[in-house]
């Protein structure tokens, strides 16, 4: 978690409304979670706390989205040579984006520790950011409500849950490097063969 566990606590009771939002963007699940179980509790308004939790996920996917968009030249020009990805095989990512664009954001926001790298990924091969928009808004508005009501009503074992969290993260992540090795490392050999 970016912002220490207490910390967050600690805001959300005091602050409430005017701290959820900067902490979903920061660190949306488990804030999520958190304000279902002050929802529980009637420190928060379940509606008002939903509607600011979809808006502040939003508001972090966009940037993840710009840091994509915006760093492209910069980050592959200087480094995908390095990770098997020079700018000449970003058309194959592309490629995706255009006929599963949508899927695959929907699979990326669902999959916990890993969804940033989606994001990432549609804004740096420029997906049309209407198209991004709409997409994340579904599935934002999928997964938020669930882990409001799973913090509704299971809250009581936050720290569990927070623990777990960070073992699915752990193991997300893990199991998307290994895929994005897989992948850059199979598009390099497709590549090599077309050479």
């Amino acid at each position: 978690m970016i912002l220490p566990f207490d910390q967050a606590i600690a805001w959300l009771l005091h602050f409430r409304y005017l701290a959820l939002f900067p902490i979903v963007v920061a660190e949306g699940p488990i804030a999520t979670i958190l304000a279902g179980f002050f929802c529980s509790l009637g420190y928060l308004n379940f509606i008002l706390a939903y509607l600011i939790i979809v808006a502040g996920d939003i508001t972090g996917d966009a940037a993840y989205y710009a840091i994509g968009r915006w760093g492209r030249e910069k980050f592959i020009g200087r480094w995908g040579k390095y990770i098997g990805l020079p700018l000449e095989r970003i058309d194959n990512i592309e490629k995706h984006f255009q006929k599963h664009g949508s899927k695959t954001l929907f699979i990326g926001k669902m999959a916990h520790g890993i969804g940033a790298i989606f994001l990432v990924a549609a804004g740096l091969v420029r997906m049309p950011f209407i198209k991004f928009i709409s997409a994340n808004f579904i599935a934002t508005l999928f997964k938020s409500l669930i882990l409001l009501l799973i913090g509704y009503f299971f809250g009581q074992a936050i720290v569990k849950i927070n623990s777990v969290l960070e073992f699915i993260s752990a193991a997300s992540i893990s199991a998307g490097l290994i895929a994005i090795l897989f992948f850059f490392h199979y598009y390099k050999k497709s590549g090599d063969k077309k050479l």
